[in-house]
């Protein structure tokens, strides 16, 4: 590496009796310097690029990734590790887990049951959005996230659902009935 002196001037940081690749080398890595690295756009899930956003949830330490997945799921999971992973053995680290993956969720532990179950037992009742995938693999990523995510002691029995909104049109056609009144006499 270099510095610069009062004047300007690249002082080199080497020895003297550095060999030419050295100082080669040093000459080639003294520009690098001068790139530009958009650092906080890198380390931001909004404006981070497609393409670098795997290597951006290693770093976040998420812990399952898929390419399948939307590119807005993506995001959204990388936006939410580190709150799920502050408080990864509760009932809200699983609740935001599945909101991440752009789903609801409701959690009825052992003891919220009309008849309390079994302890250390919950139930999930999912519902996915009608803008995400619903595919057997996508749901089974979900249900491994929460066993990754829920208290090590606890069981869970998983129900899936599908949230679907649609307008509702009605059309009434007229058809002319012609009913006649029948009169059944006894003989």
């Amino acid at each position: 590496m270099s510095d610069s002196d009062a004047r300007g001037r690249a002082v080199s940081l080497l020895p003297p009796n550095a060999t030419t690749a050295e100082r080669a080398l040093e000459a080639t890595t003294a520009t690098a310097a001068d790139l530009p690295v958009p650092l906080r756009s890198l380390w931001n899930p909004d404006t981070c690029p497609a393409d670098l956003l795997p290597w951006l949830a290693w770093a976040m330490s998420l812990d399952s990734w898929q390419p399948y997945w939307p590119e807005r799921i993506k995001r959204q999971r990388i936006r939410d590790a580190i709150e799920i992973q502050r408080r990864k053995g509760t009932a809200k680290s699983v609740r935001d887990v599945v909101r991440s993956f752009g789903s609801s969720l409701t959690i009825r532990e052992w003891w919220q049951r009309a008849t309390p179950g079994e302890p250390h037992t919950f139930d999930v009742t999912l519902s996915l959005g009608a803008d995400v995938p619903n595919t057997a693999e996508y749901q089974q990523d979900i249900v491994d996230e929460i066993s990754r995510t829920k208290p090590v002691r606890s069981h869970f029995t998983f129900t899936a659902g599908l949230n679907a909104t649609a307008g509702v049109g009605i059309v009434a056609v007229a058809r002319p009935y012609i009913y006649r009144r029948l009169t059944a006499t006894a003989d």
